[in-house]
C-alpha cells in the first residue's frame, strides 16, 4: 500500500514538474532578496529554463541537465554583467547603516547636547546623537555611526 502511494506521488510530481521548477524559481528569487549578490538568482534562471524543458516534454534527467547548464551559464555570463551594471564594480560598496554616512535628514525629536533624539532619513527613523543641541525640524548630515545610533551635525 505504501509503495503504491509513493509511486502515485512520484508520478504526480513527474507529470507536474513545471510546478516544482516554478516553486524553485520563486524560492531562489526570495533568497536573492536577502543576499543581493546576484548568485542565487542564477539558479532561478536555470529553473525557468527547466520549465521550458518540461513544457517541451523533456525527461526529468534532461530537465536537471538543462537546469544545471543554464544555472552555470548564468553564473558565468549574467552575474558579472549584473554586478557591473548594478554595483558599478565598487569593491567596498557601503551597505546598511554605513550607506547613511554623508546623507542628510531632518530632526524629528530634539537632540540635546551630548544626548540623543531621532532623525528621519528617507522615511526611516534613526536614533541620533550630537555634540551640540539640535532642535526639531533642523536639517542634519550624518557624520558617523556606532551600531545603529548615528552621529549628526546641523547643516
Amino acid at each position: 500500500m505504501k509503495n503504491q502511494i509513493y509511486t502515485l506521488m512520484i508520478e504526480y510530481f513527474l507529470a507536474n514538474m513545471w510546478q516544482v521548477w516554478a516553486i524553485v524559481a520563486v524560492i531562489c528569487l526570495i533568497l536573492e532578496l536577502s543576499s543581493g549578490d546576484f548568485f542565487i538568482i542564477c539558479f532561478s534562471i536555470g529553473a525557468v529554463v527547466a520549465i521550458v524543458g518540461t513544457v517541451l516534454g523533456l525527461s526529468i534527467y534532461w530537465q536537471l541537465l538543462v537546469f544545471a547548464v543554464f544555472s552555470l551559464l548564468s553564473i558565468f555570463f549574467v552575474r558579472p554583467v549584473a554586478l557591473k551594471w548594478l554595483h558599478k564594480n565598487e569593491p567596498n560598496r557601503a551597505s546598511n547603516a554605513d550607506a547613511l554616512l554623508g546623507r542628510t535628514g531632518r530632526v524629528t525629536e530634539a537632540i540635546p547636547a551630548g544626548g540623543n533624539g531621532y532623525v528621519q532619513i528617507d522615511g526611516d527613523m534613526w536614533k541620533a546623537v550630537s555634540n551640540a543641541e539640535i532642535p526639531v525640524g533642523t536639517s542634519v548630515r550624518v557624520i558617523g555611526r556606532e551600531s545603529t545610533i548615528i552621529t549628526v551635525e546641523a547643516l
